[in-house]
């Protein structure tokens, strides 16, 4: 069966099965629900009116329910090692327990907030096209869960694919509050033996300081640093390697621009100001992270660890398998402020999805993964061990897992794999499987999302403003049902930026991949296009933790 019927044989049998209404969250408690959203506002889709329910009641249901409970709270996490680090996580543990489903199905998890205070908390679904008062981003959607409170997140998850969740508050994204969630396709078209979900992060917390203590160092900018006053910290030209000024993406990338291989260094630093002279003692502000690939700056903050499932390089996850098995490697990036280069020593991986949608296979050495996306690929294992490294961009680290599938020794937690060096694949490389592919139409909506700010006085917007969450609908990007939409995201900034759209895939340009998070290089413009299918209020940001926070969102809202 080719794949165009596939997936049309699935929704259909979807839509028979169809277990009609969900009930909105019944049970809540410790929140008031939705008083605080702005469903509301004159002229926009609420999230609680009639047309998301009706929306949700569309969907393809197997009329099963999945009942799980998140607990959030704080938690003494063993990084291997010996490094323990105290954070917060989801029961305990990070990454939290992956949710696994089938598509179709219900969740139906309920959150609660067991941490300290008055700290308040959320969960959003990263990438499902769910209803838009499950979206879990306080206040546009739902009111942020107290302390002690709890609320039932309660959808149907109906496209499969390789998808996360994590807190929309804050700066929570870099604790450890995150988990996998993966929904499975009933009538997989993939042939593999072995599956395997890995998750990278770039880890503060607990170690040398917290997300907060991050935030409100960085949130004072270059100007207070001793003899910074003024200076362009970011890639200067933007020109880089790469990028596209026509919207397909980031063509060109695959170049490895310079990237010093002798002894794994990439020429990262990190601020050292003296004591003396009055300049700001910078703990956490990453300088000279330099990377081609992303058009020149590759990060703001300095981390002392990556993550691969939770564990440091020196005492790392190991994979165990069979010679000669296929094995599935779904990856995501959780980080809030790294992308990663990521390799198979020894081995070459085929492309088969990103961000949850399948793509026409494509071989490469390693690809390049922003915070928030996800890739899957399929690996036929040769007889060793292998190291699966995720290498820092630009920042002179990396985080490492390892495959067994025999006898041999493995290699030390430093190791470069020559892979890395090899054809990187970027998005913008990849073509979208026949039956995810937009069909042709008139675009009947085009927005110009301009992509603000720097580091100097880190006021980092889109279209020159700061994001309000206290107003969350302020010039809003308006879209009405059943349009055609064209967003034209230009990064007039001098770093790159993953945008990630919440309820809904776009398509890179006009043949590109279906994803819901992608890469903006410096000085470049990329233009998307989407099917307004979803209505309500979602949020469109930047998945640096931390460009966010301080302002590079906006709300993408459907006119009633």
């Amino acid at each position: 069966m080719n794949s165009i019927n596939r997936r049309s044989l699935l929704l259909a049998g979807l839509g028979a099965a169809g277990a009609g209404a969900l009930a909105a969250c019944s049970g809540n408690s410790g929140t008031s629900g939705r008083s605080g959203t702005s469903e509301g506002h004159a002229g926009l889709v609420g999230p609680a009116d009639e047309v998301v329910a009706t929306t949700e009641r569309k969907r393809g249901s197997t009329g099963r329910v999945r009942k799980v409970t998140l607990t959030a709270a704080p938690a003494t996490l063993d990084l291997g090692g010996g490094v323990r680090a105290r954070s917060w996580a989801f029961s305990g543990r990070t990454p939290g327990r992956e949710l696994r489903l089938s598509a179709g199905d219900t969740l139906a998890a309920e959150l609660s907030n067991q941490l300290p205070g008055r700290t308040t908390t959320s969960v959003h679904w990263h990438g499902i096209a769910l209803r838009a008062d499950m979206d879990g981003v306080p206040p546009a959607t739902q009111a942020a869960v107290r302390a002690g409170g709890n609320f039932t997140y309660r959808f149907i998850a109906d496209t499969p694919g390789t998808y996360f969740f994590h807190p929309h508050v804050g700066v929570q994204l870099d604790r450890g509050l995150y988990a996998p969630l993966i929904v499975e396709d009933p009538h997989e078209p993939l042939k593999y033996d072995d599956e395997w979900v890995v998750v990278l992060d770039d880890w503060v917390d607990g170690v040398t300081g917290t997300p907060d203590e991050v935030f409100a160092e960085l949130r004072q900018g270059m100007g207070g640093m001793d003899g910074m006053d003024g200076m362009d910290m970011g890639s200067g030209s933007g020109s880089g390697s790469g990028g596209s000024s026509s919207g397909d993406g980031m063509g060109g990338m695959g170049d490895m621009g310079g990237m010093d291989m002798s002894g794994g260094s990439m020429n990262g630093m990190s601020a050292s100001p003296s004591a003396s002279g009055g300049g700001m003692p910078m703990r956490f502000m990453l300088m000279g992270a330099r990377s081609p690939l992303l058009g020149g700056d590759a990060g703001d903050v300095k981390y002392p660890y990556h993550l691969v499932n939770g564990r440091v390089p020196a005492d790392p996850e190991v994979h165990r398998a069979k010679p000669g098995s296929r094995v599935r490697i779904r990856i995501i990036n959780a980080a809030s402020d790294t992308a990663y280069r990521v390799a198979l020593g020894g081995h070459r991986m085929t492309v088969t999805h990103t961000d949850g949608f399948p793509v026409r296979p494509g071989e490469t050495d390693a690809l390049l993964i922003g915070m928030g996306e996800r890739y899957d690929v399929t690996v036929p294992l040769g007889d060793g061990v292998f190291p699966l490294v995720a290498l820092a961009e630009g920042k002179n680290a990396s985080g490492m897992a390892l495959v067994r599938t025999g006898s041999g020794r493995a290699p030390g937690p430093t190791v470069r794999p020559s892979q890395l060096g090899g054809m990187v694949m970027t998005a913008d490389r990849l073509k979208p499987a026949d039956d995810v592919r937009l069909p042709a139409k008139r675009t009947d909506r085009v927005h110009r999302v301009e992509l603000t700010g720097g580091m100097a006085g880190y006021d980092w917007g889109i279209n020159g403003k700061r994001f309000d969450v206290n107003d969350p609908t302020t010039h809003p990007i308006l879209v009405e049902k059943g349009q055609r939409v064209r967003l034209d995201f230009v990064n007039r900034t001098t770093m790159w930026h993953p945008m990630h759209l919440h309820g809904h895939t776009y398509q890179l340009g006009t043949g590109g991949p279906r994803k819901d998070t992608t890469i903006v290089l410096p000085k470049r413009t990329v233009s998307v296009y989407l099917d307004a299918d979803n209505p309500g209020q979602w949020m469109l940001h930047c998945h640096n933790a931390y460009h966010g926070e301080s302002g590079m969102m906006a709300l993408m809202a459907y006119r009633a």
